[in-house]
């Protein structure tokens, strides 16, 4: 296949706390009123998808730093807390430095346009903001989560912004970002400057809306976790109405001869809550297990990416950040030097994989990763296991009593990993109340 040398338009999609296989094209079943995700299926039949993905973290916040600097999270002291919340507002912790660079930094320096139309959640101005890091655009929630009508955050203040001010527009949440997007692209189509678009969704994150239940609003304003609420059908829509805007999105760059040369990433930022399906995998959000970082990665882009394409290549979501600066023909900063490794020989290639272990640790529970290969090392409220993942998806069979050798080498390969990183601070918190608790425990 022909590879171009222009610059492409990138957009990064992300969703929220969306489960391994609750898209059609990883295995998830059809709902009541047909497909859930049949665009999705369709980028990913017409690009290249991901088996072995994975989330930097398996909460919201921590790997959104990680996006945002192509870096581990943990070198910066906002992502200790697991994840950013409410209480931050005011912090000049508790967020991404605005002096340090980023994807939309680096892009925007390098000529790109840049924008952020979703969610935020690295920190709350005026510390913090998408403005101070790099977008020239900005509409979304800054929070973590927001009702879908009223967009109210957890402790009921307005939280919808256009750059650093609030902004009152009503609207089912999905549709307007979608919107949003779609009138991006139109704007750009105009000039001659490549953009980059993130293009970060709540969706399907609580509370449990879908596009006809703003009756529920005055209800789910006062109890935005909407513990009682909620369904598997309810859930589905939520990730129909997603699907049905990124179709939108994919129209809009086809109407203006943009679908070509746009490269085109879909992820989500951890793995499911509640409602989701994760299978084959075990555990969900705020786990360590497959469930809780495992996640779909789906790439599109006609000029360089040969359809009907699926790789094992392992992968987290630094990663991607690394191939969008390749692809891009962007350096990073050698003041930062990357921790994601550029995934676009894969993208162009995709029997070019390469072998590369990936680490991650939790405050919750005390939880620690590593996968190598095949293997996976993994730490839980202070018991050690070893997976081999290809014979056992699921996290069943631990062969830390039959393997201690290769047990004691990938420990010890943590250990020497985890002593680049930065400790994490004794006053560091966890919040549970991003679905943790309302999870089955291992």
């Amino acid at each position: 296949m022909t590879v171009t040398s222009k610059r492409p338009n990138i957009i990064f999609i992300v969703a929220d706390d969306l489960g391994f296989a609750d898209l059609g094209c990883y295995g998830g079943r059809d709902a009541d009123f047909g497909p859930v995700s049949p665009v999705l299926d369709s980028l990913a039949a017409d690009g290249l998808k991901f088996t072995q993905g994975y989330s930097n973290s398996p909460v919201c916040s921590p790997t959104r730093f990680a996006l945002m600097t192509a870096r581990y999270q943990y070198r910066l002291r906002g992502a200790a807390e697991e994840p950013i919340n409410s209480k931050s507002k005011g912090s000049t912790t508790l967020g991404l430095p605005p002096e340090h660079p980023t994807l939309p930094s680096l892009l925007r320096g390098a000529g790109y346009r840049t924008a952020l139309i979703g969610k935020w959640h690295l920190g709350y101005p005026p510390a913090f903001s998408p403005l101070k890091s790099g977008y020239e655009e900005f509409f979304g929630p800054m929070s973590g989560g927001v009702d879908y009508f009223s967009h109210c955050s957890n402790n009921g203040t307005h939280d919808l912004y256009f750059g650093d001010e609030e902004k009152h527009e009503e609207g089912y949440l999905t549709d307007l970002i979608s919107h949003r997007a779609v009138d991006y692209v139109g704007r750009m189509a105009k000039g001659d400057a490549p953009f980059f678009l993130s293009l970060h969704y709540t969706a399907p994150h609580w509370p449990w809306e879908t596009r006809d239940d703003a009756h529920l609003a005055a209800e789910v304003k006062d109890n935005l976790f909407h513990l009682h609420g909620g369904n598997i059908h309810t859930y589905r829509r939520m990730i129909h109405h997603m699907d049905e805007g990124i179709g939108w999105l994919m129209a809009a760059l086809k109407k203006h001869g943009m679908d070509r040369d746009t490269l085109v990433v879909f992820t989500s930022d951890n793995g499911g809550e509640r409602f989701s399906d994760n299978w084959p995998l075990v555990g969900g959000k705020m786990d360590l297990t497959e469930g809780g970082i495992r996640v779909p990665w789906i790439a599109h882009w006609p000029a360089a990416i040969a359809p009907g394409g699926v790789t094992g290549q392992q992968c987290m979501t630094m990663d991607w950040s690394a191939t969008m600066l390749e692809a891009a023909g962007v350096a990073a900063n050698p003041a930062y030097p990357l921790d994601g490794v550029s995934l676009l020989d894969v993208l162009k290639q995709p029997s070019r994989t390469f072998k590369r272990a990936l680490y991650w640790r939790m405050n919750h529970r005390g939880q620690r990763a590593m996968r190598d290969g095949d293997w996976k090392y993994l730490r839980v409220d202070g018991h050690d296991y070893l997976f081999n993942l290809p014979a056992d998806e699921r996290e069943r069979a631990n062969h830390a009593g039959r393997d201690p050798a290769r047990l004691a080498r990938m420990r010890d390969d943590w250990e020497a990993w985890n002593t680049t990183m930065p400790a994490i601070p004794e006053d560091a918190t966890v919040s549970l109340g991003y679905g943790a608790k309302d999870m089955p425990q291992r």
